[in-house]
């Protein structure tokens, strides 16, 4: 079923997401890694979707095992890990450039949830 199907914004909650993955919805999920910190991240055809609490607030964790159950509790099998790091290295004069969001997840590790 297409995203088109779903109300989505720019935050989900999980509940959310858990009844529209029931009724066929097949994002990419991304889960960003920022020094220790998790995000996810739901890419559709109508755009990207953050996991959020009820209040709009991005979700965040400390370890990709809470995460690894929250999506594969709901059906989700598996999503791609990036990592959201510095792209050179100012103190020896390195220039760098950021990475868009597709070669981040083009470069990302695949990773299971179930």
């Amino acid at each position: 079923m297409s995203a088109h199907a779903y109300q989505l914004s720019d935050h989900i909650t999980l509940k959310e997401l858990a009844r529209a993955v029931s009724q066929g919805f097949s994002p990419i999920v991304e889960v960003e890694s920022m020094d220790g910190i998790y995000t996810v991240r739901l890419h559709h055809g109508t755009g990207v979707s953050e996991l959020s609490d009820a209040k709009g607030h991005t979700l965040t964790f400390l370890g990709t095992g809470e995460i690894r159950d929250q999506l594969g509790g709901i059906g989700l099998t598996h999503g791609v890990l990036t990592w959201s790091d510095q792209c050179g290295d100012e103190m020896i004069g390195v220039p760098g450039h950021a990475m868009t969001p597709d070669e981040m997840l083009a470069n990302g590790t695949r990773i299971a949830f179930r």
